[in-house]
């Protein structure tokens, strides 16, 4: 027979395994933690699956902050003394820290994008597959949501979102279509958008409708700008030799982090002293980006996309 499994760390890791299959978990959490006595941010709790991976390389002095604003993830919450989860945004990563007295950090982790939690609820509107609401709402509480973005911002904002964010050529079309169609009647279901754009070639459905949700999801929840505000605090938070580790879905995230992590800026060019050179805010653990290998592709197809870059405060 085998070992008997202690019923409290079965479902954790059964409602994680629902919640949320966490991308490189045992690498992403290897390069970041490097002093067990340290303070860490979790910024992407999600189903606690980084999270309760870093504890187990915590001693008793470490500690570990966790951040979701998707009240469903409270749920997932882990009961370790060493463990706080805040219900709030990682934008406001530096102002929640400072009330609980912590002004540095030896490593902040973020697993960005959608989770696959949220992904499987279609009431979320959140799957290009599954019909739902026209909500993606990453924090159910806030007032602005899909439904208004698609019916309410004007033909020239629509289709600004849709080359920004989801680097669709046809934007300014896809604008028109949908002003036209919502002339008629509100668009308020995620089949209803997809009915406005039947007209889309079968072989290129898949990909549209990836592109199309994903700059609508982006705007919804201000994404790139909560990211660069993350990525800013984390580098004013962390102690010199700090672990910056981010997992990246799409090309937009992992070209800030890149740049950021390579240069301090998001865009233009670096100043640079008189010899030409810039100071660099982190020194890169790889050059390259790590990718999830084959193996756990074939388990978890969300980490097919996945990027993660590994900084060290300089």
């Amino acid at each position: 027979m085998g070992e008997a499994v202690d019923s409290k760390v079965y479902n954790f890791f059964n409602k994680t395994a629902m919640y949320h299959s966490p991308v490189l978990l045992k690498k992403s959490v290897k390069d970041l933690v490097t002093n067990p006595d340290g303070v860490y941010v979790d910024c992407t709790f999600g189903g606690g699956g980084h999270s309760e991976e870093i504890l187990k390389r915590l001693s008793e002095k470490g500690k570990l902050f966790s951040f979701d604003q998707d009240q469903d993830a409270l749920k997932n919450t882990l009961e370790d003394p060493r463990f706080t989860l805040f219900n709030q945004n990682f934008r406001f990563l530096e102002n929640t820290l400072l009330l609980y007295g912590t002004t540095e950090l030896d490593g902040v982790l973020g697993d960005l994008g959608v989770s696959s939690h949220q992904l499987d609820n279609a009431d979320r509107g959140f799957s290009t597959r599954n019909p739902g609401n026209l909500d993606m709402r990453m924090n159910t509480r806030q007032n602005l949501s899909a439904k208004q973005v698609i019916n309410e911002y004007n033909e020239e904002d629509l289709a600004n979102i849709f080359y920004r964010y989801g680097e669709l050529r046809e934007s300014r079309r896809l604008a028109r279509e949908i002003f036209h169609h919502r002339k008629n009647k509100p668009i308020e279901t995620t089949q209803e958008l997809k009915e406005v754009f039947s007209y889309i070639p079968v072989h290129r459905q898949n990909k549209f409708f990836a592109q199309l949700f994903q700059a609508i999801r982006i705007e919804v929840n201000q994404e790139l700008e909560a990211l660069k505000e993350m990525l800013l605090q984390s580098h004013k938070l962390l102690k010199k030799g700090g672990r910056l580790v981010i997992i990246s879905y799409h090309s937009l995230e992992d070209r800030l982090v890149k740049k950021f992590l390579k240069t301090g800026k998001f865009e233009g060019e670096p100043e640079r002293d008189l010899f030409g050179n810039y100071h660099k805010n982190f020194l890169l653990l790889k050059n390259k980006a790590e990718i999830p290998d084959g193996e756990e592709i074939e388990k978890n197809s969300r980490a097919r996309s996945a990027k993660m870059r590994v900084g060290i405060k300089n």
